[in-house]
């Protein structure tokens, strides 16, 4: 069993900064890709971040500059800062990790969500 618990989430005015934590554990043999999807009411779900296990990145358009994601592999954990926080930035915020358990077959497993509200 694999489970990710993220943290960090909340209320913050424009400009302000948020740090989200997301921490795998359980059964892990090899953790690959980590990252993070965020999802606003009536919008698609928009990938934002992704850092792979030999920490190459890539970010969408819409939070370079602003984001910066990086992970602990001692600590299973992938982190997304968030810096000049803007009002669109408002969703429920989901880390992946794409985790090698048993055999060779990798799955992708999902954090809870955690909300971040952007206020004007």
């Amino acid at each position: 069993q694999v489970q990710l618990v993220e943290s960090g989430g909340g209320l913050v005015q424009a400009g302000g900064s948020l740090r989200l934590s997301c921490a795998a554990s359980g059964s892990i043999f090899s953790i690959y890709g980590m990252g993070w999807y965020r999802q606003a009411p009536g919008k698609q779900r928009e990938l934002v971040a992704t850092i792979t296990g030999g920490g190459r990145i890539n970010y969408a358009d819409s939070v370079k500059g602003r984001f910066t994601i990086s992970r602990d592999n001692a600590k299973n954990t992938v982190y997304l800062q968030m810096n000049s926080l803007k009002p669109e930035d408002t969703a429920v915020y989901y880390c992946y990790a794409n985790v090698r358990w048993t055999g060779q077959e990798i799955n992708t497993y999902w954090g809870q969500g955690t909300q971040v509200t952007v206020s004007s």
